[in-house]
C-alpha cells in the first residue's frame, strides 16, 4: 500500500472499490491527480474500512444523526454485542449490495450509510408505531408533525428504490449516492433480526428527533 497521497485521496485506498475487490489486491487504481497507482491494501478489508469513513461533515453528521435517533432503541432490543454484530455485518451486507450493481465501478464507496440503513430496516420492523418528530416544509410554513415511524422510514425505503431504479438508467458507477447499499442494508437489517431474535416490543419506543 503506497502512502502519501493525502487525506482525500485515503478514500481510494481504505474505500470500497468494486473492481478492486472483484478483481484482486494488485487491480491499478486510478487516483485523481496522482495517476494510475497500484493499491496493495487488502481488499476484502475495505469490506469494514469503508464504513469508518465520510466524504465529509455533512456526510459523517447526516449519519450519524440518523443512528443517534433510531440505533439507541435496536441497540436496547438486541443488546450491546448483537447490535455491534448487526451493525458491522448489516454493513457489509449494503456494501457487497452495492457490488453487486456496479461490478464494473473504479469508484471508492465510503461511509457508515449502509449499515445506518441496517438499523432503519430493524427500527421500522422493531418499532412500526412508534412516534418520529419530524421537521416539515409547507411553501412558507415550516412546523414539526409527528409522523408513525413506519411510514417515515417506509417514504425513505420507497425514495431509495426509486432513485436506484433511476440510477440504472445512467450508470451506478458514475458517483454520487449509493442507492443499492442503501436499500441493500435495510434489507439486511430485516434479515438479521431473523437470526438475531429481534421481536417487537410490547409499547412503542419514546419519541425521537428527525430533523
Amino acid at each position: 500500500m503506497q502512502m502519501g497521497y493525502g487525506l482525500e485521496a485515503s478514500a481510494w485506498v481504505w474505500g470500497l472499490i468494486p473492481q478492486r475487490l472483484l478483481g484482486g489486491a494488485d487491480t491499478p487504481v486510478l487516483i485523481p491527480g496522482h495517476g494510475e497507482v497500484l493499491i496493495g491494501s487488502l481488499p476484502l478489508l475495505t469490506l469494514f474500512t469503508s464504513m469508518f469513513m465520510h466524504g465529509g461533515l455533512l456526510h459523517l453528521g447526516g449519519n450519524m444523526l440518523y443512528l443517534w435517533i433510531f440505533g439507541n432503541n435496536v441497540e436496547d432490543r438486541l443488546g450491546h454485542w448483537r447490535f455491534l454484530f448487526f451493525y458491522l455485518v448489516g454493513g457489509v451486507l449494503a456494501t457487497l449490495s452495492h457490488v453487486l450493481v456496479s461490478r464494473g465501478s473504479g469508484l471508492p464507496l465510503v461511509g457508515a450509510s449502509g449499515a445506518v440503513a441496517a438499523v432503519l430496516g430493524a427500527y421500522w420492523r422493531l418499532y412500526p408505531h412508534a412516534r418520529v418528530r419530524c421537521l416539515l416544509f409547507l411553501v412558507f410554513i415550516v412546523q414539526f408533525v409527528e409522523l408513525p415511524a413506519a411510514l417515515v422510514l417506509g417514504l425513505w425505503i420507497v425514495l431509495q428504490v426509486i432513485n436506484g431504479l433511476l440510477g440504472l438508467g445512467i450508470g451506478v458507477g458514475a458517483g454520487g449516492v449509493a442507492w443499492f447499499a442503501h436499500i441493500g442494508g435495510f434489507l439486511a437489517g430485516l434479515l438479521l433480526l431473523v437470526f438475531l431474535g429481534g421481536r417487537r416490543p410490547p409499547r412503542p419506543a419514546a419519541v425521537r428527533w428527525d430533523d
